[in-house]
């Protein structure tokens, strides 16, 4: 180390390399680093000195190793750079080569640029000369040109048109071989021609002009005769076989000349002028225009309106007879590959959907409506249309599509929906009106043949919804279901108006009872619920007939007109209720009093309003007449029992309270014999108001007020809405109980409240008990 710094300090300059380069400085103090780690392990103890001489001689001969494959590489590095730079050396003597040579043909081109100019010039004539010799070489035929196109126009005039389009031929092809001559394309078969001015070629152009007009006054003629094929084809079709004849010659020619100068070999004569026509393409266009024309010619003047009908009829007649001079005599005037059938179907169909996007863009009533879907969907599908056995594989071959789109078809549906409801809902207005003018008549209803009140009101609805169901069936299921929902949707509107109008000739009839409109009131009212029986039957005839698969179709609220129906029904019979109890009135106010008590009166009378009612309620249908009935007898009841609430007449005796147990026994057996037909009829209810007049009676009859807790917890068993106000007046009417046993009862039915029974009607929770007048006294026992 200390030789180093020496040297260091005697040549400062050695220790440039150090501070140019500091890695490498860096990698050798690493280095001893390393060696100087590897060293302190090894030799950590003075025995592992012992073998230090085997160590230094592996690492003598690790770096012999590394200094020879150093020494390979570096040597095979130089190698490579010097056969690159010999390859560098001879490019460069290449290059200089080529270079001299390019130099020469400069030289050489330079020197012979004049002689090219005079072959152009002799170029220049060469062209001129071949142009003239195909002049000259042509000169007959220019001649006759213009007589050949006069020659051509008088036989397409007269349509000889297979002569024509001969004579046509030719001109095209004298045409096109001048022009190709004139290029210069004769004189040098197999090179390209020269180019040929533009005044030459507007010289032949307007030369050969008149080839041009015959192409189109042949055209003219040709299409004339293919769109008037379906009559020539009755008459001659001569003049339909050479039109097809001719178009499939230039079909020929055409694809001829593709093939030849148009294909991928590079042929360079352009094709003639005009080509290609496509004339078979052209021919298929000018059928579908004939057909297009065809239709035009039905008459439109009645289409709209009743005229829909037949003007859908005259088309298909029409198509028909079409399609059949089609199948039986042009098929045979045309190659099997033109399938003129179904040609003819693709045109008529394509035609037919455009017309009836047009129908169906109108403002059709229903009747149009029905026709047009009739005619889509059964019709023109049918064995007299396109499902005749002889069509039906080429309607299979065309996969033409439906005539309406399923899209078009829901919209016509829900037009014809609508139109139908609008109709619909007219009628049942009307229908409405008519009923409630009827209301007013001075006589009955009239009745059907089971004696059955009814009015014209459900038969037009009935009648109307059953036939608009029936018509929409012929189109489908589909639109029968719409129909049915849309008809349902009208019915609870009209039984909503129905509802407000009895309600309305209730509030007229109670403000003039003794009006002459209303001389009938009831029994219209027995008439409208007889009425509402009908259409309740035919409203459930009509859910029957809707698909199961409908049902949760419905885009709002399903309609639901038996809830309708049943508050109508429920109106009504309340309605002929308060009309009982209005007559009722006057002979219940004399129920349980001292006259009644000693003469009966007015029982009797009683029974006769009910025998009249009864009666007039057998005019109703069942289930509603047991209904009426059912409610005429709790309607009785409970009048009788709020009579003797009222505390009108308190026995005073023992005799007394027997007189009255046995004139409510009476009464009992009148009103049982007057509702007997209820019990036949099996429609008595669980609780029998009627049998609640024998066991107050036997509560009143009863001698020992001891034995009243027992009667009342029967009682209370029985009739569990009988509330201690009640029990307390009947307790007052017999006139004999103590405060004890008073007090024994109240406290009984304090414990005994039991809950009401599901399904249990009650009777008393309408009957009002009156407030007594003293009420800290008992009848029997002396002021506190």
């Amino acid at each position: 180390m200390s030789g180093g710094d020496q040297n260091g300090g005697d040549k400062p300059d050695t220790v440039r390399p150090a501070a140019v380069w500091p890695e490498v400085e860096r990698a050798e103090r690493l280095a001893r680093g390393a060696a100087l780690k590897w060293a302190s392990g090894v030799f950590c103890l003075p025995e592992h000195l012992e073998r230090l001489s085997q160590y230094r001689k592996r690492e003598s001969q690790r770096t012999t190793s590394i200094h020879s494959r150093l020494k390979s590489v570096v040597q095979s590095y130089l190698e490579g750079v010097g056969w690159g730079l010999e390859q560098l050396r001879e490019a460069r003597a290449e290059l200089r080569e080529a270079s001299h040579t390019l130099q020469k043909a400069g030289l050489e081109s330079s020197r012979n640029a004049d002689g090219v100019k005079s072959l152009e010039k002799l170029r220049e004539v060469s062209v001129n000369h071949c142009q003239l010799l195909a002049a000259v070489s042509n000169l007959p035929r220019l001649y006759s040109v213009r007589s050949m196109v006069s020659e051509t126009e008088r036989l397409v005039e007269s349509r000889r048109l297979l002569e024509a389009h001969a004579r046509l031929m030719e001109l095209e092809r004298w045409q096109d071989d001048i022009l190709w001559q004139l290029r210069g394309g004769a004189g040098h078969a197999g090179t390209a021609g020269s180019a040929l001015s533009s005044e030459d070629e507007e010289l032949v152009t307007a030369y050969f002009s008149g080839v041009g007009r015959l192409v189109e006054a042949l055209g003219k003629e040709l299409w004339a005769v293919v769109s008037s094929g379906l009559a020539l084809a009755r008459q001659n079709p001569t003049p339909f076989v050479s039109a097809v004849r001719i178009v499939e010659r230039e079909e020929a020619l055409d694809r001829a000349l593709l093939e030849e100068r148009g294909g991928a070999g590079g042929h360079n004569r352009p094709l003639p002028p005009g080509r290609p026509r496509c004339w078979r393409e052209r021919f298929f266009q000018v059928l579908e225009e004939a057909v297009s024309t065809r239709f035009r010619s039905v008459s439109y003047l009645h289409t709209r309106g009743p005229g829909l009908a037949g003007h859908l009829s005259a088309l298909q007649h029409g198509i028909m007879a079409d399609l059949a001079t089609v199948r039986h005599l042009l098929e045979h005037c045309v190659p099997p590959h033109y399938r003129l059938t179904g040609a003819y179907l693709r045109a008529s169909h394509r035609c037919l959907q455009a017309h009836l996007a047009q129908v169906s863009s109108w403002e059709l009533e229903s009747g149009e409506i029905f026709a047009v879907l009739n005619w889509v969907l059964h019709i023109y599908s049918s064995l007299d249309m396109m499902g005749h056995p002889e069509l039906v594989a080429e309607m299979e071959k065309e996969e033409l599509g439906p005539l309406i789109s399923l899209e078009g078809l829901e919209q016509l549906q829900n037009k014809y929906v609508h139109s139908v409801r609008k109709s619909v809902s007219e009628w049942m207005h009307k229908a409405l009106e008519v009923e409630l003018t009827d209301w007013q008549r001075d006589q009955e209803p009239d009745t059907d043949h089971e004696g059955f009140y009814l009015t014209s009101l459900p038969t037009i609805i009935t009648q109307m919804l059953e036939e608009n169901a029936q018509v929409a069936l012929m189109i489908g299921e589909s639109l029968r279901d719409q129909t049915i929902q849309m008809g349902l949707y009208e019915m609870e509107n009209l039984l909503n108006r129905f509802r407000e109008a009895l309600v309305e000739f209730g509030k007229e009839h109670r403000r003039n009872p003794s009006n002459n409109k209303t001389k009938f009131y009831l029994h219209y009212l027995l008439a409208s619920i007889s009425n509402c029986i009908i259409l309740k039957t035919s409203t459930e005839s009509l859910q029957r007939q809707q698909s199961s698969r409908f049902a949760g179709q419905f885009s709002r609220t399903p309609p639901n007109p038996l809830a309708a129906l049943d508050r109508a029904v429920r109106r009504a019979c309340r309605l002929v209720m308060d009309q009982l109890l209005l007559e009722l009135q006057p002979f219940v106010q004399g129920l349980v009093t001292r006259p009644w008590l000693a003469q009966g009166d007015p029982t009797p009378k009683v029974c006769q309003v009910l025998e009249r009612h009864l009666e007039l309620y057998g005019r109703v249908r069942p289930p509603c007449r047991q209904r009426l009935q059912e409610e005429a007898q709790w309607l009785t009841v409970v009048e009788y029992v709020r009579a003797l609430m009222q505390k009108r007449l308190v026995c005073r005796s023992a005799e007394e309270r027997k007189l009255l147990a046995q004139r409510m026994s009476q009464d009992d057996q009148q009103f049982r014999e007057l509702f007997h037909g209820l019990e036949g009829e099996g429609s008595v209810p669980e609780v029998n108001p009627i049998a609640l007049l024998p066991v107050l009676a036997e509560f009143i009859r009863l001698k020992d007020p001891g034995m009243l807790t027992l009667e009342v917890s029967g009682l209370v068993a029985k009739y569990p809405d009988i509330s201690e106000e009640h029990v307390c007046v009947l307790l007052d009417i017999r006139g004999d109980v103590s405060r004890d046993v008073r007090g024994t009862v109240l406290d009984l039915l304090e414990q005994s409240a039991p809950p009401l029974p599901a399904g249990y009607r009650p009777i008393f929770t309408d009957i009002l008990v009156p407030a007594s007048s003293m009420p800290f006294c008992l009848p029997t026992a002396k002021c506190a």
